[in-house]
């Protein structure tokens, strides 16, 4: 994507642009991040130390989880299938390392309590079809979608 002179995002064909979530952050992993609007001010550690904030993953799962929700709910709408009150996604973001490289890998476990199994998969199939964070990873980082 482009940017004007402005530094914002140029629109490219027919794709508009809903929204850009800017941060700053120093220090990499050991250090902070902060939103343009001041929403998200957050403290950074590496996984598994302990140092006071969180990490990418952790951060990862989080966007990922919350926007996967959204995606069931546009499924469930367009398969006129009404969502449980329990609706919720437990996301769990793992970072690998293999000879040296590093990568990540993902399970995305969905609860739809009361749902058939059929009505829920066709849900997180459609809904992981849909959602962005699901494209971004799509071929790049095995992805797991379970039910429980």
């Amino acid at each position: 994507m482009e940017n004007n002179q402005n530094g914002n995002p140029t629109v490219a064909s027919n794709k508009k642009v809903l929204y850009t979530g800017k941060t700053h952050t120093t220090g990499g992993r050991d250090g902070n991040a902060k939103s343009n609007d001041g929403k998200l001010e957050i403290a950074l550690s590496s996984p598994g130390s302990n140092g006071k904030g969180t990490n990418p993953e952790q951060l990862f799962a989080a966007g990922w989880s919350a926007c996967f929700i959204g995606a069931i709910g546009l499924a469930a709408a367009k398969h006129k299938i009404t969502l449980p009150a329990g609706l919720a996604v437990d996301a769990e973001v793992d970072l690998c390392v293999t000879d040296g490289a590093y990568s990540l890998q993902a399970r995305l476990n969905v609860s739809l309590p009361g749902l058939s199994t059929e009505e829920a998969r066709l849900l997180t199939d459609t809904a992981h079809q849909t959602c962005p964070y699901s494209k971004a990873t799509k071929g790049n980082i095995p992805v797991e979608i379970n039910l429980v």
